[in-house]
Parts: structure tokens; sequence; C-alpha cells
């Protein structure tokens, strides 16, 4: 069973060396395109994922970063999930409550107060010790009230092209861990 990846970019959306741009090229997988990359709201964003969900056939896992991770969190908890959605690999969660973070990009601001209810499918949270847009023990937190396993990165800044993660080798590890965290139990995956 392979899920199709949805990558679901932060502000900016996530540029051409980035990461998640890598992947989609790597993995052909579907992308988030918001109109405004740079204003995110809950309803806008979540709505253009529900599109990208709704266009993309077959079962999907989410792959979000930053922001992004913000746009899945509200996404489920005003569509309850869907039935395709079998998990999501959440990196460096921005703290959108957070003073510091709205002072320094406040267009933040719009995403709080940020959902924490489970969510409807399992998904693992990654974050590093040195986010300058999330503290560790937020990350852990949200982790915690989202009902997803989490790992810690180490010291890797915001896993971002800034902090020298273009390409990111152990973050397709985290993937193929996360793909094959809904898979049935009968499944061997090693």
């Amino acid at each position: 069973m392979t899920a199709t990846l949805v990558i679901v970019p932060g502000l900016g959306d996530s540029g051409p060396d980035h990461w998640q741009s890598l992947w989609e090229r790597k993995f052909g997988a579907a992308r988030v395109r918001q109109d405004d990359p740079n204003a995110p709201t809950p309803q806008a964003w979540a709505e253009r994922l529900q599109e990208v969900i709704e266009a993309t056939p077959g079962e999907l896992l989410l792959i979000g970063h930053s922001t992004g991770v913000l746009t899945i969190v509200h996404w489920a908890a005003r569509s309850g999930g869907h039935g395709r959605v079998k998990g999501a690999l959440l990196v460096g969660p921005t703290d959108a409550e957070d003073a510091g973070v709205q002072s320094a990009h406040p267009a933040l601001a719009a995403m709080a107060p940020l959902p924490t209810a489970p969510l409807p499918f399992p998904a693992l949270v990654v974050a590093s010790e040195s986010d300058p847009y999330v503290s560790f023990g937020r990350a852990q937190a949200f982790a915690e009230s989202w009902e997803a396993e989490f790992v810690s990165a180490g010291d890797l800044g915001h896993i971002n092209v800034a902090s020298g993660h273009g390409d990111w080798p152990d973050g397709e590890v985290l993937l193929s861990e996360a793909m094959y965290a809904w898979a049935p139990p009968e499944i061997d995956r090693f």
C-alpha cells in the first residue's frame, strides 16, 4: 500500500530548494498552493487543502512544514478529517500564539488560536530543539494534544533551507515511518 504525498507548505510556499519542494519532485507529490502564501488564514488555507485532497485520488499522507502544520490541524478541526487521509508528517509546527513569533511575522497571528483536539488520523510531529518559531516544549505539547507521535530532530533550527535543510535525508527516514504508521498490523514493514 502506497499513499500519495500531499505537500502542505508554510509561509512563502517553501521555495524550490526546500525539502518539501525536493520531495514533491522526487516522489511525484501533490502540492497545496495558497492564493497568498504570505497571508495565512485558517479558513482559506484549510479550504485550499480540502480542494487538493478532493482532487488527489487514492490514499493520502499529508506533509506539513511550519505554517503548513497549522493548516493541517485547522483543516482537521474544521472538517473532521477525510477517509482517504491516512496520516500526516508534521515538521516544525509554528507557534502562532507566541508573542515573539507574532512580532517577527505578524501574519501568523491569524492562525491563532491553534486547535488542540486529537487529530482524526495518525501523525508524527518532528521538532527541532533550536527552532526559532516554536519552543521544544511547546512542540511536545502540540503533539500530545493532537495525540501524535513525537520525534526530536536534534539541533536543526527551523528545518528549512535557511538552517541548511534543502535535501533532508533523515527526513526521508521519518517519512517512511509516517507512511507505515497507518499500515495494518498484518503488513510486514521490514
